[in-house]
């Protein structure tokens, strides 16, 4: 029983030292990197109607 307790608390410390190093981000960094996706999706698609254009 001892044994099974100083598992569970290593393996809780652990998850905590995991789940606190995250990076999180800010909700303008993810508007940002969602703005800089769609404008990349809108290329990718305007090189694929240029490239049917041209065949």
């Amino acid at each position: 029983m001892k044994k099974f307790t100083y598992l569970f608390i290593a393996l809780f410390s652990l998850s905590l030292i995991t789940t606190s190093c995250r990076e999180e981000k800010s909700t303008g960094d993810k508007i940002e990197e969602a703005v800089d996706e769609t404008g990349d999706a809108i290329e990718d698609a305007a090189d694929e109607v240029e490239d049917a254009v041209d065949n």
